[in-house]
């Protein structure tokens, strides 16, 4: 028996709002909903997976999903809540993030999901034609009065900008009519875009219609999802790599990965309350999170990209071993240790051979002094490659990982990255 999608939503935590009759339609039978995805980037953001888990559940739930690309709607850009204009794309970079943002949809909806792009219809309507036959039917008043708007007011907001809500409107109207679609989902942020769409397809005769919103997502702590030291987290590997993918669902608060497991996953509520439970009775195992991160890397991304994640994380703040730095690629290496101090070694310095005490002591800064360096040697502190090392090894090429990396560690947490010029 199929699970009730409102409902599934609402346990999830993912139900903000609904248009009256929603369940009493969705109960009569498999229906087609679609969401808006604009091509602002060459990748979707996690910020857009709270989008396509509402697909997924859809689909789950026996309906049709449908993703819509806005390939006409992302020429103008959607003005819902933001400060300022957006900077308007060429139609070359619209191009090539829409092959992108499709590429990744089929990926996480499968291969036989639907994918529209509003372009197809827009790029022969004639402007005037526009105006006269769908502009007629909404004033400004009505569009002045949506908080995407009037949030805008004090600001400005360009005329463009201002149309991007009749033209998504339209978008509601033109699928009800031509393809049986009468659902539309999104973000809370695009209620009022919703609608209006709602009202402009009752207006121009089309049949009765619906509106489900999600929440937008904000951590526990007030601060803005989707984002790790000022940088978006996107999905695409180039862009994020799956290593700090995986960082950033791990290093969640309990509170957040409570919430980030209904939404971002699809186990069911018995599996999530049983890691609930699990991870309530050793708190500092993190197992809600972990298991969080690995499924929704593995979606994402790919098993092997999952474990490797899980592996790089054993290296940095576990039992990690020689062996696990080797299977690292040269890439995943640099990703895993972004942002540690960097020593340079001259690849001569190498040519008569040199202690580990030398080596490590290139660069002032990671260690205060030589004489602190030889303390925690012969305390047993200090690891290369991590192995413990003595104040008489010696360090050769050999020893450098691809030729060129070693991993020096000070203590549990410190890390240097030494490399060979």
């Amino acid at each position: 028996m199929k699970t009730s999608f409102i409902e599934e939503l609402r346990w999830r935590r993912m139900l903000h709002d609904m248009t009256p009759g929603v369940e009493a339609f969705l109960s009569s039978g498999q229906k087609k909903g679609y969401i808006g995805f604009d091509p602002t980037a060459n990748s979707l953001g996690v910020g857009n997976l709270v989008q396509v888990m509402m697909l997924v559940h859809f689909q789950r739930a026996g309906h049709a999903p449908v993703a819509l690309l806005g390939g006409a709607t992302g020429m103008i850009g959607d003005p819902s809540f933001k400060s300022k204009e957006r900077k308007l794309l060429s139609k070359n970079i619209l191009k090539e993030n829409l092959k992108a943002q499709k590429s990744q949809l089929k990926k996480l909806l499968g291969e036989s999901i639907t994918i529209l792009d509003n372009y197809e219809w827009y790029k022969n309507f004639n402007f005037l034609d526009f105006i006269r036959d769908v502009g007629k039917h909404i004033t400004v008043n009505y569009m002045l009065a949506k908080d995407s708007v009037k949030s805008r007011q004090d600001s400005g907001i360009s005329f463009t900008e201002f149309s991007y809500q009749l033209i998504q409107a339209f978008d509601f109207h033109f699928l009800s009519k031509n393809k049986d679609i009468f659902l539309q989902m999104g973000g809370s942020d695009q209620w009022g875009n919703i609608t209006t769409g709602i009202d402009l397809n009752r207006k121009m005769g089309g049949k009765n219609s619906f509106a489900v919103t999600s929440p937008l997502i904000k951590k526990a702590d007030g601060s803005k999802f989707g984002k790790t030291e000022g940088q978006n987290i996107w999905l695409d590997a180039n862009r994020t790599s799956p290593y700090k993918f995986y960082q950033f669902w791990l290093n969640s608060s309990d509170e957040d990965a409570s919430s980030y497991i209904r939404i971002f996953t699809v186990k069911t509520r018995s599996e999530i309350e049983n890691i609930e439970s699990l991870h309530s009775e050793n708190p500092h195992l993190r197992i809600l999170q972990k298991d969080l991160a690995f499924d929704i890397t593995k979606r994402v991304h790919s098993d092997e990209a999952a474990n490797n994640a899980i592996k790089a994380s054993e290296i940095l703040f576990g039992k990690g071993t020689k062996e696990m730095l080797k299977q690292l690629s040269a890439d995943e290496l640099l990703d895993v240790f972004s942002g540690v101090p960097m020593i340079n070694i001259p690849r001569e310095k190498l040519n008569s051979g040199i202690t580990a005490l030398d080596l490590i002591t290139q660069s002032k800064g990671f260690f205060k002094s030589r004489g602190e360096a030889k303390k925690l040697i012969l305390a047993g502190a200090v690891s290369i490659n991590k192995t413990k090392i003595s104040i008489d090894t010696m360090i050769s090429l050999d020893d450098f990982l691809k030729n060129k990396y070693l991993v020096i560690q000070k203590g549990k947490k410190n890390y240097a990255l030494a490399i060979l010029e």
